[in-house]
């Protein structure tokens, strides 16, 4: 029976670069494991074609002999230099699926016992108000975690006492499993990796190195943050076990709502309610700024919704740069609860600006209506 391209079998092109290549037979060569398929001869088969196409692909000698004269440039019985003659043969299988399965199997092949765990990472949720995260503070936090075992010094063994080499993997932290022709490397079950054991482990952590405990940490908050940015604290994660290095502790800001400020980047926006007579007339009023009320300015015959920018009033944002501005937006309030008096000076405002002078008092009004009554004449022929 003929054998299949190589490339083919990898489902690469032919000018594929190691890295490709050696992703390819890692995906396929997991997809027919004999672990998986659970004794399927077909799948191994297919396993076995992988894993030969791999061997000769990877070599950058006999990947040159197999572009050049194909299968008779890497076949044994044709003198070259192929599957299971002067590479890696079935002997040495060891090797290439520790090198490219490492990371699956709990370890690097033959490069020594694991290392260490790092301790995981943790998040922290800090919520802040918007003066707080504008001008910055300091906070105290609590976090529970783990932290290296006071007893033992995070060694995990008895006071006066030591870890010893592993009788089962003696010190390599892995063992190699064999199926017949394959031999496929592993985490040690005995030192899970580690490479020693712990004859006696320390009676308040009971080996591991590391107990729980809720730390208090002093956070200082820069000036600026905004919801959504990260404070990295690090070594301040959970402890690893057995003397590892601990992880880091994210902190997590989210700004509260405020009941004046909107913030967008670096600006802030308001609302500011503004009476029908000032916006007419225009006039001096009250604007709150982070920092305090100030005056802002309105000119007569000012129209809802108005936008008022007041430069440098915004925001210093944590990531540098000039400070944002504060954009006020004025939003004229119809006036209720009017007596009758009230009413009547009110009704006879706007008989004042009816007639032929209401295109003068009211301009969009008149010119809104004057379209309205266009577009139906036109409905209507």
């Amino acid at each position: 029976m003929s054998k299949r391209d190589y490339y083919e079998v990898l489902g690469v092109a032919k000018g594929a670069d190691d890295k490709d290549i050696k992703k390819a037979y890692k995906r396929l060569a997991m997809k027919f494991h004999p672990d998986r398929t659970q004794g399927d001869k077909g799948m191994e088969e297919k396993f076995k074609e992988v894993q030969e196409a791999y061997e000769v692909l990877s070599d950058e000698q006999k990947r040159a002999a197999y572009d050049r004269f194909g299968h008779a440039g890497v076949d044994p019985n044709r003198g070259g230099g192929g599957f299971g003659g002067g590479g890696a043969g079935a002997g040495d299988f060891g090797d290439i699926f520790g090198d490219v399965f490492g990371d699956i199997f709990g370890g690097g092949g033959r490069r020594g016992q694991s290392r260490a765990q790092r301790g995981s990472d943790l998040r922290y949720n800090l919520e802040l108000n918007l003066e707080e995260a504008v001008k910055g503070k300091s906070v105290d936090i609590k976090v529970p975690t783990y932290v290296n075992c006071d007893s033992c010094d995070g060694s995990g063994a008895k006071k006066g006492t030591s870890a010893k080499g592993c009788p089962t993997c003696h010190g390599a932290g892995q063992v190699t499993m064999r199926q017949g022709f394959f031999a496929v490397q592993q985490t040690c079950p005995t030192c899970n990796g580690r490479g020693k054991i712990i004859p006696e482990p320390c009676t308040k952590c009971h080996g591991e190195g590391r107990v729980e405990k809720t730390k208090t940490l002093s956070v200082k908050i820069p000036a600026g943050v905004d919801t959504g940015d990260r404070i990295r604290l690090t070594g301040e994660g959970e402890a690893g076990m057995h003397g590892a290095p601990a992880g880091d502790l994210y902190v997590q800001v989210n700004v509260k709502a405020h009941p004046i400020f909107q913030r967008d980047g670096n600006n802030l926006y308001c609302d500011v309610p503004l009476s029908f007579a000032t916006a007419a007339l225009g006039g001096e009023i009250a604007v709150p700024t982070l920092d305090g009320r100030i005056k802002l300015k309105i000119p007569a015959e000012t129209q809802t919704e108005k936008m008022f920018r007041l430069r440098g009033k915004g925001v210093q944002s944590v990531r540098g740069g000039g400070v944002g501005d504060l954009v006020c937006k004025v939003v004229i309030e119809t006036p209720v609860n009017l007596s009758d008096k009230q009413k009547e000076l009110l009704r006879q405002l706007e008989e004042s600006m009816g007639g032929e002078g209401e295109a003068k008092h009211r301009p969009k009004s008149k010119g809104f209506f004057d379209g309205v009554k266009k577009f139906f004449d036109d409905l209507t022929g």
